[in-house]
This record gives structure tokens, sequence and C-alpha cells, in this order.
């Protein structure tokens, strides 16, 4: 081990793309009420009467013929027509918002199916402390008389540039004209979360086929012990949890019996300790030794002093826990919960190796070779949560990534993928070891038994060889491998590899690398490659009946009953699954195009196929052109996929020239920019004299592509203007019907067209959608893979373009700082130079989208939020909320459409298992519960408004069903209305035939989030590649002005602006 003495620093295959989001070329003007009337009654009736034919003169995709010309298909501006054209829903004038005032003080009873307007639960003061989170001071308005028709402009989507923004103010006096008149007084907002209430329950659903499922949930019997929180101050103040808990266990070891009344206290490792009943003092100090582990070489182990303050802090109040868990209490006591998880961590957290709510071991499963020097260890998840049955304690199986505890050596040829020593070693290669070890414990090996432990700080920049290092303070020097052979009598082999550092980087030490070996039991926390990823979900992959017997054996195993504790602080854990009862949603009927031989279809368990069908609204594509990046597709391969594919969209239902503009190309994956522009320009050249526009560029990719993809969808969409579909290889070789077909869905979408719309969309039968102009959005936040410590978070926001049809999607994506999950750029404001106060963010920019797209501004909001954890929910829901308002009223004055906050959840461990696993009528053929399995009893909150769902049908493994928690409703769905909404929307996404896991608009998002990281410059993301392969996402993105970063000084660089053409069509599906 060399010591030196002064300071010396060393050194995909496709994925998605996106709808039309209908602000298309502007909307065709109004239809005459007969029209629309007789368009209500014929629906789709073949060509030329009202079906949808793509893209025609009316543009954006609209529908041609005498039917449903792309205007608002609703009589008058605001009002709801029914199918005889009759008077509004409601009698007289429609109310915009809220009810009368004395409506609104609480005493209308709730109606959720009735013909009542929309109106605010709970209404005014007497509502959940203080109504919405935060709306602007403006007064609270009734819609009244139906505005005079006018025609709808054709401006392009409003965009946050210079020149676009006296776009936005027209299209807000459009909005404003869109009028509104009555006013009333507006509710104050609350003061802060504290007086906010999520929406209680509305009573449970009834739709759908009653069963009995199991839950991971195991009942926890709450005790009716005293529990007492003591604060905990060690000095010196040490950061390792492991070192506070080592100081506290001694202590309990020491001083149980004659200072603590013999009580086992259990510890957070940090501040707090928790007891069950008081301890005999109010505050006491205490002396513990802590003795350094035995390193092996018989010398005396380092002694180190600590000073323990134990102090009395406060009781946890179980009895507010026992009302919360009955219902009569809103707020769940945090305090009491976390005591009660704490203690049931107490023991495995010493047993195993703890990793967030996890636990990890060797022994609880076998360990798997990730490759790279990785291994994949078993474990178990434990969570205590709060639920209508009581206390429950949630258990699932995990699986994450340990590094492997190799000699040093070993782990560089693993990492590498070869012998290091046959070659020397080059730049990228340094680059990648120092990454994978920085921070990773090693133990020395030339020193027999004693095995002193180091963490690596770096790499030295020199060889082994190279390194002279200090030996006294007159500054002798001498070379590492000459004091490795005099000190220890050791020789080092590989004297042209660099050497560790380790500890302390202005001091550092010298280890070569041969005399190190990797510390078992550290969890790898960077980012995993495609293969390791590919490796570790092999193994965590496991079918229900399976994964069920191992959650019961992890329960048994943990031995609850015998845990110390547990049995101190005398909490209960029942050994049975949770039985759940459960229903079963059917499926929602399908609309597909009349000139098909199936004209509707049912799916059956969450799948059907396009096989005699044709798209409800087949999109054109005029004008194609083929780019093949992959060497061993030849010209003639290439022609022939593009003829197929071609047939198979018009098979499918589109207009798709056979021929393209140019012959299909072979090009340079090296020199993708080059070889994009040149013939995108060829291509325009042959085409503007025509006056006609690229429709599409196919592409044909190698399997394995590095930054290809990332760098096409960015040169296509933010550059060219262009919308584009990557296939693979293996795929264009194969060139299977189904492989087709499906391209064909993506295709369509991209230019515009629908693929399937739901019956009961058409036919206005949809609670809380179909009555009133309704926009349906969708929100997500991606952040960077860990070890990314510079890139921006990408939030992205889609929102229903189509109504009543909802099913097109426009996007918008913008960066923001690293980590923030709140979305900064819903709605924000700023100085012009020339204008002065100026307003824009993605929501009022959707809801500009949205009248253009239909005519109509919409009357009812629904929010769909992917991403956000319980703990973050009142901060999202105040902030987010607030800046719907606020958009809202930027358009207009006193406009306040009502909204539904819905959060989605998909990273949660709640799992449900049929009762019968050999029950064929109860499994899917993967053996998971069926496809529209829905519950919300007994494992779910015991007052608000949640549930699971399981919208899809299982592929592999076990399903994870997505959980559905309102945090805001002013529509007052009922529980039925807003569960059947959310699984018949997941019939409705637009990549696949075969209903999927997480609402659309909210998938929608998170692809479109994904898409825009690949638009970043490349010193703000650590490469394309990071993310090629990976399913991609896209939207439109803000242009023009930074971002605002929350809490930062510094601003995020902004994506580069997308084409307006690509802003037009869900290019990221």
């Amino acid at each position: 081990m060399v010591r030196k003495r002064r300071t010396d620093s060393s050194s995909g295959g496709e994925g998605s793309e996106p709808q039309e989001v209908g602000s298309g070329q502007g909307s065709a003007p109004q239809r005459p009420p007969q029209q629309q009337q007789q368009q209500q009654q014929g629906g789709y009736q073949g060509r030329g009467q009202g079906n949808y034919q793509g893209r025609g003169p009316q543009g954006g995709g609209g529908y041609q013929g005498g039917g449903y010309q792309g205007g608002p298909p609703q009589g008058g501006r605001g009002g709801y027509v029914q199918r005889g054209g009759g008077p509004q829903r409601g009698g007289g004038p429609q109310q915009y918002y809220g009810g009368p005032p004395d409506q609104q003080q609480g005493q209308q009873p709730r109606n959720p199916r009735g013909p009542a307007p929309p109106q605010r639960r709970g209404g005014g003061p007497s509502s959940y402390a203080g109504g919405p989170p935060s709306r602007p001071s403006v007064p609270e308005l009734y819609q009244a008389t139906q505005a005079p028709q006018q025609p709808v402009s054709h401006e392009v989507p409003y965009e946050e540039s210079s020149s676009s923004s006296q776009m936005v103010e027209q299209s807000v006096v459009q909005f404003q004209q869109l009028s509104v008149e009555q006013e009333a007084p507006v509710q104050a907002a609350p003061a802060s979360s504290k007086s906010m209430r999520f929406p209680l329950r509305p009573g449970k659903g009834n739709t759908g086929i009653r069963c009995i499922v199991k839950a991971n949930h195991f009942f926890a019997e709450l005790p009716d012990k005293d529990l007492h929180q003591y604060d905990v101050t060690i000095t010196p103040e040490v950061t390792s949890r492991g070192v506070n808990r080592a100081v506290m266990a001694q202590l309990v070891i020491l001083y149980r019996d004659s200072h603590l009344g013999k009580r086992l206290p259990a510890y957070d490792g940090r501040k707090s300790l928790y007891t069950a009943g008081p301890l005999p003092f109010v505050s006491k100090e205490f002396k513990i030794t802590l003795l350094d582990e035995d390193d092996g070489s018989g010398s005396t182990r380092r002694e180190r002093d600590f000073k323990v303050v134990i102090k009395f802090a406060s009781r946890a109040d179980l009895h507010h826990l026992g009302m919360f868990l009955a219902g009569r209490q809103a707020d769940a006591p945090q305090e009491a919960l976390q005591v009660l998880d704490i203690v049931l961590r107490e023991l495995p957290t010493n047993r195993y190796s703890p990793v967030g709510r996890s636990f990890y071991h060797p022994d609880l499963g076998r360990r798997q070779p990730l490759g790279e020097g990785l291994e994949s260890w078993r474990g178990f998840y434990q969570s205590i949560r709060p639920t209508q049955m009581g206390l429950s304690l949630n258990i699932d199986m995990s699986s994450t990534a340990f590094i492997e505890p190799l000699p040093v050596i070993e782990f560089v040829n693993q990492l590498l993928n070869r012998d290091v020593s046959a070659r020397p070693l080059s730049d990228s290669d340094r680059v990648k070891i120092k990454k994978a070890l920085r921070g990773v414990k090693v133990e020395v090996t030339h020193r027999g038994n004693m095995r002193r432990k180091y963490r690596i700080s770096g790499l030295t920049s020199q060889a082994t060889r190279e390194l002279n290092f200090p030996v006294d303070e007159r500054g002798t020097m001498k070379s590492v491998v000459e004091y490795f052979r005099e000190t220890y009598g050791f020789s080092i082999q590989h004297v042209q590899w660099p050497c560790l550092q380790v500890g302390n980087t202005q001091r550092p030490n010298y280890l070569p690398m041969e005399v190190c070996k990797i510390v078992e039991g550290q969890r790898y926390s960077k980012r995993l490659n495609e293969r390791q990823i590919t490796a570790l979900l092999k193994v965590t992959c496991q079918r229900p009946n399976e994964r069920e017997n191992d959650i019961l054996k992890t329960v048994g195993h943990n031995a609850y009953a015998q845990d110390p504790y547990a049995k101190e602080f005398g909490i209960k854990i029942s050994t049975n699954l949770a039985s759940v009862e459960a229903r079963i949603l059917p499926p929602p009927r399908l609309k597909y195009h009349d000139t098909g031989r199936e004209r509707d279809c049912l799916p059956q368990v969450g799948q059907w196929n396009m096989m005699n069908k044709k798209m409800v609204n087949g999109g054109v594509v005029a004008s194609w052109i083929c780019i093949n990046f992959a060497r061993n597709v030849q010209d003639n391969i290439a022609r022939a996929f593009c003829s197929e594919l071609a047939q198979m969209c018009n098979t499918s239902g589109m207009s798709f020239n056979p021929e393209p503009v140019l012959p299909a190309l072979s090009g340079r994956p090296d020199q993708v920019e080059r070889v994009l522009k040149a013939r995108f320009h060829d291509a325009m050249t042959k085409l503007q004299p025509h006056k006609k526009e690229l429709d599409l560029l196919v592409v044909i990719l190698p399997d394995n592509n590095g930054s290809l993809y990332g760098d096409l969808k960015r040169i296509c969409e933010t550059d060219l203007g262009i919308v584009s579909q990557c296939c693979l290889t293996k795929h264009v070789f194969r060139m299977s019907k189904q492989y087709l077909a499906n391209v064909a869905l993506k295709i369509n979408v991209k230019v515009g067209g629908r693929n399937t719309v739901l019956a009961d969309a058409l036919s206005r039968r949809i609670p809380n959608v179909s009555d009133v102009p309704t926009i349906i959005f969708g929100a997500d936040v991606t952040h960077p893979h860990p070890g990314e410590d510079s890139s921006p978070s990408i939030a992205a926001v889609v929102a229903s373009q189509d109504w009543p049809e909802i099913t097109k999607y426009a996007g918008l994506v913008c960066a923001q700082a690293h980590r923030q999950e709140l979305i900064q750029d819903l709605y924000k404001e700023w100085q012009d130079p020339n204008r002065g106060k100026v307003s824009g963010g993605m929501v009022k920019e959707l809801l500009i989208s949205f009248r253009r797209a239909t005519g109509q501004k919409p009357q009812r909001i629904i929010f769909y939020r992917d991403g956000v954890s319980e703990g973050q929910f009142y901060q999202v829901l105040l902030y987010e909320l607030d800046a719907i308002r606020k958009a809202c009223a930027s358009l207009e004055p006193n406009y306040q459409p009502p909204v539904t906050f819905v959060v989605v959840q998909k990273r949660h461990h709640t799992r449900l298992f049929a009762q019968n696993h050999r029950d064929r009528n109860s499994v899917d053929r993967s053996g998971n519960i069926l496809p529209g399995t829905v519950v919300d009893s007994k494992i779910c909150h015991p007052t608000e408004f949640d549930f699971y769902l399981c919208s899809h049908a299982g592929i592999q493994g076990t399903s994870r069903p997505a959980h559905y928690h309102v945090l805001w409703d002013e529509n007052n769905f009922s529980a039925d209305d807003l569960q059947s909404l959310t699984n018949n929307l997941c019939y409705t996404y637009a990549r696949c035939t075969r209903s999927v896991s997480i609402v659309p608009p909210a998938y929608y998002a998170h692809l479109a989030a994904f898409r825009a990281r690949f638009y970043m410059e490349p010193d703000t993301s650590d490469s394309g590649s990071m993310i090629s392969g990976a399913p991609s996402r896209g939207g439109m993105t803000q242009s023009g002005r930074n971002t605002r970063m929350a809490g930062a000084n510094a601003a995020v660089r902004p994506l580069p602006a997308l084409k307006e053409n690509v802003k037009r069509v869900m290019f990221y599906c």
C-alpha cells in the first residue's frame, strides 16, 4: 500500500411515434345543425357518407364526405344537442362551471349520472377546507346563451417564439368569443396542503362480474402498546447508518437490563429510537466504545469512542391510526405508521442487505450472473400500509444487481469482455473501468490474513511502473513497484496497468489492481446495459403461482411470530394472503370502418386483430421514400419489403401510394445526417413543383444500431419536419404479416389517421365525457438514469384533440431541472420586451390546439398524471392544479372548466392472484388474472377514491395492476364511471391490438418524454445510444426560451423545437 504525500489529481429498435393532434391544416367551418344531426344518427356510413378518409381537403386527417367535416360534432358552441337536435341538457342555459350560488354551498345532492351540469364536489366553504388548491382570483361563471357561430381559424398551433405570440393572442381572443357571461365569487385558494383533502370514495363500483382474488397483503393486527419516540444524538456524528446501528446495538447489549428498563428498542439508523412503553428516564447520556472490524492482522483493533444522548421526544398516537383505518379520521398519522414500519424492518436489516424498502441476501435465492462483473441477488420488498381491512403488510419478491466479489483484475476482464493483459488499455477502457469501480469497496490480498478494506476513489493516469511517491519529509522518491517488493516481498506483474486510488483524493493511496478483491454485498446502483437488463428480467420473471408460493415461503421464513421486535411491540402478522372481492369489467366494443367485412369488434381476453377490418380513419401516404442503413439488406430486399408494407397499409384501410418518390437508397450509418438531408432535398425538389409534401420516411436500421435511431428521430422531427417509421433488419428479412400489420397501425396515426374508436364514444354514451366537450390529458416526467448527475429531467404532456372520439393525442415536451418531479412548464409567464407580460405553457397550448381541432373549448378536463409517488401527492396536486387553473384563466378571464386529477401508479408492489390458478375461467393463458379485473375494497385506501385495475392480459411473468388514485374531482365521477372510462380507454392504444396496462394518455406522455431524450445535445445526454432500442416517446417541444429551473440558478438548455407538421400528429407512437 502506498500513500502519496502531496496532492496529485489524476484523471434499438423502433420505439414509438405519435398521432394526429388535430390542429391540422385548420379545421373546416362548423356544420349547420341538420348536418350534425344527420351525422349523429347515421354514424359512419361508407366512403363519401361521413366516413373517415384520411387527409382530405379539410386537412388534419378530418372526416371527408357529407358527414363530419372536422367542425364540432355538436350543436352551437357550448350546448349539448341530443339526437333530435333538442334543447341543451339541463334545460335552460347550461352552467359552464359550478352551480348557482346556493348549490355551491354544498346543498346540491350528488348525481353523477343525471342531467345536472358538472358541479364541484362539496361546493363552497363546507367542502374540504378551502376548495381547489389554487384557483386564480377570478370570478366564477356560468355559460349562458350560445355565442353566434363563426368559422374556426386556420392558424398553426401556438408556439413560444416571438413570431407566434400574436397567434396566441388571436387564439385567446377566439377562445373568449366562445363566451361566458354571469359572474359569481370564487373560493380562495387553501393556504397550504394541510387545508386540502383528497376526494372521499364515492361508494364502491358495481359493474362487472364479481369474483375473488388474492393479494400479496398480510393483515397486521394493530398493537395496543404505548409507543414512545426518543431523539438520538451520537457524537462524533457519522454519516454511515451501519456505524450508527453498531453503536446502538452495543448500547442495547450493555444497558438493556440496567438502564433501558429491559425494553428492546427499534432504531431507524439516524436520529430516532422507538420503544413499546416509556424508558425509565427523560434524557440520558451513554458512553460507547466500538472496536474496528478485525482485519486479520493480529494487531490490536482500533477503538472508537462515542457519546450517545437519548432524549424523550413524543408518543406515537395509535388511537388516531385506529380511527383513520376505521374511516373516522381523514389524515393518516404518518408517525405511527413509520414506527410500525421501522419495528418490522429491524430484524431483516440486521440479517440482510437493505436497499430502499427491500432486503437482499445470497441465502434468499440463487445468485445469477448478469455479465460484466455483476450478479443478481434475490430478496423481498416489505412495507406496512393502511388499508380498508386495517393495517396490511405488503410483501413482494424482488431482485437487484450486486457487484460480484471478484479479484479486481477478473472484474475488469469481465467488464471489458476480454483478457486485459493481452494489450494496453485504451482511453475509453480507462473511463469505463473508472466509472464502474468508483465508490466500490475492496480488500487487499497481499498481506496474508490481513484483509484491510478501502473505497476506490479513482484510477491513476500513469501506469504502475511510472508511479513514484515521496517516502520522507525530505522528498526522497520511491517507485510503487520497488516499495511493494521491499515492504511486502510482493512482485507486481502487471506494471503497465494503472493503480487504484483509494481513500482521500487529497492524499491518495495507491494499490495495484492485482492485490485487490471486491468486498461482497455491494449493490450496483449505476445503469445496467441492455444485456444485463434482459438477464435480470429473466431472473425476476415468474409465473403467478410460482410468485405466490415464493411470497408465502418468504413470510414463513421471516417468522414474524418469533421476531423479537414484533413481539416486543405486540405486532401480529397473518400468514395468509388477503382474499379480496374483485370485479371483471366488460371490454368495450370497438368501431372500425364500414367498408371492412367486420365493422366493429368485441375484444376477447384483452386482445383482437385487424383481420377483415379497416382502420376507422385511414391516413393518406401519397409521397414517401425509403433509406436503408443496414449493410446486409440488399436493394431488392428493401424494395420488396416496402412493397409488402405499402400493400398491408392499403389492406388495413389507408391510402398508401405503392411507388416511392425516389428509389430506395442505401446510406452509411456514420453519415446519417448528410444522407437524410441530401435525400430529403432530392425528394422535395421533385415534389415542390407539384405543390406536394413528403408524407413519410421509411428507414431500415441494423439490429444493433447504437445512437443511429435517436439521431435519426432528432433530425427528422426537429430539423427536416417529417415523420419516420424505423424497421429493424431482422423484421425486414422475416416480413411477417403480423409485424407489417402492427407497423401499419403506427404509420396510420403518424400521418394523422385513427385506427379505431370506442363505439360508445360515437354514440355519445360515455358518462362524464360524451355530454360536453371533454379534453383528456396525460402527463409524465422521466428522470435521467442513476449516475447521470447533470442531465435534465424531461416532462411530457399529451392531450386529446378530438371529441367525442378521444383517440388522437397531441404532445408537448420540455426539459427541466435534474430530478424535478413537478412539471414546470404547464403554465408560465414571462416579460416580453415589446408586448410586456406574456403567458404560455403546455396546458394553454394544448387547450388552444383542442379548440382549433374541434371548434369547441373543453368544458371538462380529465388529467391522468403518471409517475408520482405517494409522498409527493399534495405537492404535485397543489402546484399542477394551480397551473391548469391559471392556463385556463389566461385564455379567458372566467374560464374554469371542472377538473378531475388522477394519479396513475405502476411502481408499486401490490400483485393480484387468481383464487384458483387451475380454473381456466378465472385466468388468462399466462396464468394471470383476467383483463378488466378491478379492486376498490379491502386493500385500497381506508377513505380516499382509489382502485387497482389490471386492464391488460399477461404475456409472461405476473401482471402488475395499475393503481389509480383520484386527488381532485370536480366532475363528480362515480366509482363505476371512472373505472369503466379508464378500462375502456386502455383498448384505444394506437400501437397494438391489445388493451394496455395503463391508460393511453399516460402511456403516450411516457413515450413522448422518452423520445425527447434523443433531442438533447450530446453534452447534456450521455449519448444517443444509451436509449437505443428503448421505447421512444415524443411530443411538441417548447421553442426558443430557456426552461426555468425550480430552485436552481442556471437555466436548463431548452430542447430543439419540433416542426409544426410533426407536432400535429402522434409522431411518438
